[in-house]
């Protein structure tokens, strides 16, 4: 989803908590990766894979200039054959520990073998974040959420979007002090598509 895009998706939630939501919990990602260069694990449950963030992920690794947000994207079902960037299995959450970030997409309740696996990864200094439909579970083992209930008015795909826009336009400015291209892109798309100010 392009910065335009993104902005318009911002205005039409406005005045609602998502925006600043996603803003603070894509904050919580950054600072976690960001300083352990790397080591971003990205699983979803049997049923639900994250494809569509982690290519959104990666997008915004490469604009933003931070390649340690773009993840590995854990996968349930490994097939012979995959190329290597698919044919990461489950097997790979046993060796994440400390400055590892471990992010689960879990809009209903994994099964007891991943919230396992999760479990030992933050027992093993992992730091573990959740997107989740608000199963107490998945929550009790992350470090942050953002639950996307089923009434939230916003589905959990949406939300996705903000998120990895936010994780890449809030990094930190370059050493010369401006500003990048696609930041100074998305706040003039956001000036531009925001409602004229109220006059009393």
């Amino acid at each position: 989803m392009d910065a335009v895009r993104v902005a318009l998706l911002r205005e039409v939630l406005a005045g609602t908590e998502w925006p600043g939501a996603a803003r603070r919990f894509a904050g919580a990602l950054r600072s976690s990766v960001v300083p352990h260069r790397g080591g971003l694990l990205l699983v979803g449950t049997a049923e639900y894979e994250p494809w569509h963030l982690a290519a959104h992920l990666v997008d915004e690794s490469a604009w933003s200039g931070l390649p340690e947000l773009a993840p590995t994207l854990v996968r349930h079902r490994v097939r012979t054959g995959d190329p290597a960037h698919l044919a990461v299995g489950l097997g790979r959450l046993e060796a994440a520990g400390r400055g590892a970030t471990l992010l689960m997409v879990a809009p209903e309740r994994p099964d007891a073998g991943l919230l396992q696996r999760v479990h030992d990864a933050r027992r093993a200094g992992a730091t573990v974040l959740t997107l989740d439909g608000g199963d107490e579970e998945v929550r009790g083992l992350a470090h942050e959420t953002l639950t996307v209930a089923e009434d939230a008015g916003v589905d959990l795909d949406t939300v996705q979007h903000l998120v990895s826009a936010a994780a890449g336009e809030n990094s930190l400015p370059s050493p010369r002090g401006s500003r990048r291209f696609r930041d100074r892109l998305s706040d003039l798309a956001d000036r531009l598509t925001a409602p004229p100010p109220a006059r009393w």
